[in-house]
């Protein structure tokens, strides 16, 4: 009886195992999707702030009115999702601390201009891309895969473009503080080397790479408008650029978190 049993326990074994298996992988995919909907939120409160902005200084009006809304409407409605996917109890408590400040935002950004306005805008939209950057943190870590890096890089790529545009309109507004040109300078400094990361990425697919190297050869060229930010007098190029950077790398991550699912 001893012999029969025995082929039984391990084929049962194996089905636990593997069952294990495929829920671990699941359970990675969903946590990697978690990040990537994250990291999206990081670019949405950079691109809120910057269509304010925008409105206000009267640059491509209807365009920015319409990307304002749909900014808002995709940030709420992905905060639900976080919220209603995430267990961690201290991920939950910063939701919470980044919902209070969304909601602020959204009462502000429907004020009329001021300065002192924009600079509450400006100081709300950075913490909530300081609480949306610990979740990225947080969920990449469960994980602890190396895949997940090259995600996060490229999906924070897409914020880096839109806090270029964020801080070039700011200047232009009348908020022309040292921080503002620290904080360009820098913002410039990590979308380069980013850049630089994911040219080099060694599992990068053809069509990957040649979408990198697109988004490269245009950055080659218009980052020299973004450093004149002192100078100014090119929002248009910069609204334009940036948000054509944003969808370019946008596509590439969504790449990137596709091929990490079939692995």
């Amino acid at each position: 009886m001893q012999k029969r049993v025995k082929p039984i326990k391990l084929i049962t074994i194996l089905i636990i195992l593997s069952y294990s298996n495929l829920l671990a992988k699941e359970k990675n995919i969903k946590t990697i999707e978690l990040i990537d909907i994250a990291g999206k939120q990081r670019m949405l409160s950079q691109r809120i702030a910057k269509d304010y902005l925008y409105i206000h200084k009267q640059i491509a009006v209807n365009k920015t009115e319409k990307e304002l809304k749909i900014s808002l409407d995709i940030f709420f409605k992905a905060q639900k999702t976080l919220i209603y996917s995430i267990e961690d109890e201290e991920i939950k408590n910063l939701l919470d601390f980044v919902e209070i400040s969304s909601d602020e935002l959204n009462k502000t950004i429907h004020k009329p201009f001021s300065i002192e306005n924009a600079q509450l805008i400006l100081d709300l939209t950075e913490s909530i891309l300081e609480g949306s950057q610990y979740i990225v943190d947080s969920l990449k870590n469960s994980i602890k895969k190396e895949e997940s890096r090259i995600i996060e890089i490229s999906g924070k790529q897409r914020m880096l473009s839109q806090r270029i545009a964020k801080y070039y309109i700011a200047y232009q507004s009348g908020i022309k503080d040292k921080n503002t040109l620290r904080s360009m300078k820098k913002t410039l400094n990590e979308f380069d080397k980013n850049l630089n990361r994911l040219l080099l990425n060694k599992s990068n697919t053809p069509l990957i790479k040649d979408k990198v190297d697109n988004i490269n050869r245009l950055w080659k060229i218009v980052h020299r408008f973004y450093n004149n930010i002192e100078k100014g007098g090119l929002p248009l190029i910069v609204f334009n650029t940036t948000d054509k950077i944003t969808k370019k790398m946008n596509e590439i991550t969504e790449l990137y978190i596709k091929n990490n699912n079939k692995s």
